[in-house]
C-alpha cells in the first residue's frame, strides 16, 4: 500500500514563526522546558517538530498534546493536527513505530546533560563535572528501563567521549580524579548495556573491559562487581556458559564485602544462568537457592542505585531463565509469568521480554499450549511501537519459530500474520 499523501501543518508553523518566533530547535527547546515545568519528561528535537510541521504525523502522542495545549493555548485542531483515518492495526503499528522513532532519533542527546568536547583543554574539572557523569547514567537507566536501548546507544557514546575527555585532558585533584574515573566506569557500563541490548555484543564486550579497568584503578569494589557481573551476563547471552559462571563468581568474590546481599543475589543468580546453560541441573539449583537467601535478607544501605531494577520480578524471571535452559519449560512459563506480574507498571522493557517467554515456553513445553501461547504472544507484540530493543525484536522472532509448528490453531495462525505484517517479514 502506497503511502498516504502528506499536507503540510502551516497552522503550527505559523504560530511557531510568527507568534512564537523561534526556530525548530528552539521550539522543540521550549516544548522540553514547558514539559519539565509541568512534570513531563520528554525528547523532543527539531526533527520531530519537522515531522508535525510536515504532515508525516498527523497528532503527536499524548504527552505532546498536553505540552502543546499549555504552550500555546490552543487545541490540536487550532494547531492544524487532526485525527488520522481509521487503518488496520498493521498499518496503525507501523505509524507509530515511525512516529516514536521520529520522536526519539537523536533526541536523547539532549537527555544527557554533557557537553561535546572542544578543541581546546576542558580546564578545571570538579565536583559539577562528576555529578554531570553520575545524572547521565541515571538518565539512561531511566530511559532504557521504559523504552529500550536503541535511540541511547550513540548518545551515551557521546558522553562517555566527553568523560574521558575530562579525565584526560583536564586538571582536578586525586578525590576528584578518583571519582570522576569511578563515575566514568559506570557510564561506560550504561554504554555497555546500551550496546548489549542493541544487539552489539562485542561492543558491550569493550566497555564492559574498560569499566573494570576503571574500577581496579580507581579502587571501586562495587564497579569491579559490576562489571564481572555484566561480562557474566554477556557471557551467558553469547553462549559460553564456563566464561559466564566464572565472571559470575569473580562479581561474588569482589562484592562479598561490599555490604549489599541483593548485589550478591543478583550475581548468585548470574551464576544460575551459566550452570544452566551447561546443563547442570543440581548446581544450578544450588545458585538459585543462595540467591533467593541472599534477596530475603533485605535492601541495605550499600546497595547501589543502578541496582533498583533487580527487584522480585526480576528474580523470578532470571529464574525462569535458567529452567527454560534445563528444559523444564512448564516452570520457566509460570516463573516468566510470576515476573510479569510483579513488575507490575515498572520496567516495560523487561516486561516485554518476560511476556514473549511466556509464549515461548507454553510452545514448546511437553504438553504444548498454543492458546496461552497466542495470548502472551498478543501481549507481547503490545509493546513494540513503545519498546525499542532488538532484544525485544529478536524475542518476538524467536515466538514466532516457536508457534509455527501451531500455525493451524486459529489464535496462533491470526498472530503470525499479525506479526508478519508490523515487522515486515514473509
Amino acid at each position: 500500500m502506497a503511502d498516504r499523501p502528506r499536507t503540510p501543518n502551516t497552522l503550527l508553523r505559523a504560530v511557531r514563526e510568527e507568534e512564537l518566533h523561534r526556530s525548530r530547535q528552539e521550539f522543540a527547546k521550549l516544548i522540553v522546558e514547558t514539559g519539565e515545568q509541568m512534570g513531563e519528561v520528554v525528547a523532543c528535537t527539531a526533527r520531530l517538530v519537522a515531522a508535525w510541521e510536515d504532515g508525516e504525523v498527523l497528532l503527536p502522542r499524548a504527552v505532546y498534546r498536553r505540552i502543546l495545549t499549555r504552550l500555546t493555548g490552543r487545541t490540536m485542531h487550532d494547531l492544524g493536527f487532526r485525527h488520522p483515518a481509521p487503518a488496520r492495526r498493521g498499518e496503525e503499528e507501523r505509524v507509530n513505530r515511525r512516529t516514536f522513532m521520529a520522536d526519539s532519533a537523536g533526541a536523547v542527546l539532549s537527555l544527557i546533560p554533557l557537553p561535546s568536547p572542544t578543541d581546546g583543554a576542558p580546564g578545571r574539572v570538579g565536583a559539577t563535572n562528576v555529578r554531570s557523569v553520575d545524572d547521565a547514567v541515571t538518565t539512561i537507566y531511566t530511559h532504557d528501563h521504559d523504552h529500550g536501548s536503541s535511540a541511547m546507544r550513540r548518545a551515551a557514546a557521546e558522553a562517555l567521549h566527553t568523560a574521558y575527555w575530562w579525565l584526560q585532558e583536564g586538571t582536578y585533584t586525586d578525590k576528584t580524579g578518583k571519582r570522576l574515573r569511578s563515575a566514568t566506569g559506570h557510564l561506560s557500563i550504561a554504554a555497555g548495556w546500551l550496546s548489549y541490548d542493541s544487539g552489539r555484543p562485542a561492543d558491550a564486550r569493550s566497555l564492559y573491559s574498560e569499566a573494570l579497568a576503571a574500577a581496579r584503578i580507581a579502587d571501586d569494589a562495587s564497579l569491579e562487581a559490576h562489571a564481572f557481573g555484566c561480562l557474566a551476563l554477556l557471557a551467558k547471552a553469547s553462549g559460553r556458559p564456563r566464561e559466564a559462571i566464572s565472571a559470575a563468581q569473580g562479581a561474588q568474590s569482589v562484592a562479598r564485602t561490599y555490604g549489599s546481599p541483593r548485589m550478591l543475589s543478583l550475581f548468585a543468580m548470574r551464576e544460575a544462568g551459566g550452570w544452566a546453560l551447561r546443563g547442570d541441573a543440581s548446581a544450578t539449583d544450588r545458585a538459585i537457592v543462595r540467591a533467593h537467601q541472599l534477596y530475603a535478607v533485605g535492601p541495605r544501605e550499600a546497595d547501589p542505585q543502578w541496582l533498583e531494577f533487580y527487584n522480585p520480578g526480576e528474580l523470578a524471571g532470571l529464574e525462569a531463565l535458567a529452567r527454560a535452559d534445563l528444559d523444564q519449560h512448564e516452570r520457566a512459563a509460570a516463573g516468566a509469568e510470576q515476573a510479569v506480574l510483579l513488575h507490575g507498571d515498572q520496567f516495560a522493557r523487561n516486561r516485554a521480554l518476560y511476556t514473549a517467554d511466556v509464549a515461548i515456553q507454553h510452545a514448546v513445553r511437553e504438553r504444548p499450549e498454543p492458546e496461552a501461547a497466542a495470548d502472551a504472544a498478543w501481549r507481547a507484540l503490545a509493546y513494540l511501537p513503545k519498546v525499542r530493543s532488538d532484544r525485544l525484536l529478536q524475542q518476538l522472532h524467536n515466538v514466532s519459530s516457536a508457534l509455527q509448528r501451531h500455525a493451524a490453531v486459529p489464535a496462533v495462525a491470526c498472530w503470525l500474520e499479525e506479526y508478519r505484517t508490523i515487522a515486515g517479514v514473509s
